[in-house]
């Protein structure tokens, strides 16, 4: 072998660690700049009840005829007096569900004479992901991803943020919109709606 090349390929050696050294850095630089896309879940369900699919029968069956209330034109409602608690459900002139809301907004506690609603199985009470009221803000965010949008909501006296979820990626035949409010002092889930058609 002549002198000169063992020289030249200790360099040659050098130089493709010192490349590979680079192309990981580049690689490395490029993944920071452009990181995957956090994992998306849609909805189906709430309170075990699919808008798009599920009738107001199934919600009576579910839920019991005693203690409903209409609201207004096409919408229901159970409520709980003891705690304020309800789910209200909106209806199509057939009596598909449109939308249906769990709510811990919905009225003021306090009106309770005997025992509890504990027909209304607040158990049964979340997403078909196990959303629930009372859960925190960052566990919306852990199960669905970050939200389309989001905001400042009041109701009543209740200051919100608004966490807004639309699942029309999904396919036109599963619920395409997810309402989630959180109280801004708290954090804390007060209010969820899943609907079939946009909101």
């Amino acid at each position: 072998m002549k002198p000169g090349s063992t020289r030249f390929s200790r360099y040659a050696s050098s130089a493709l660690v010192l490349l590979s050294v680079a192309a990981a850095a580049a690689a490395g630089r490029s993944q920071e700049a452009n990181p995957a896309p956090a994992p998306r879940a849609n909805e189906l369900t709430l309170a075990g009840l699919r808008p798009g699919r599920d009738t107001l029968a199934i919600a009576q069956h579910r839920y019991g005829s005693k203690g409903i209330a209409n609201v207004s034109d096409g919408t229901k409602q159970w409520l709980d007096p003891c705690t304020g608690h309800a789910i209200m459900l909106e209806l199509a002139p057939n009596g598909v569900i449109q939308s249906v809301t769990i709510s811990a907004i919905a009225s003021e506690a306090g009106a309770c004479t005997g025992r509890r609603g504990d027909l209304l199985h607040e158990d049964q009470w979340q997403t078909g992901h196990g959303l629930h009221l009372g859960d925190t803000e960052d566990h919306v965010t852990d199960i669905y991803g970050d939200p389309g949008s989001s905001g400042p909501s009041v109701k009543g006296k209740h200051e919100l943020e608004l966490l807004y979820y639309a699942f029309d990626w999904a396919g036109s035949d599963v619920p395409q919109v997810m309402e989630v409010f959180c109280a801004r002092d708290s954090g804390r889930v007060m209010e969820i709606t899943l609907a079939y058609a946009s909101l």
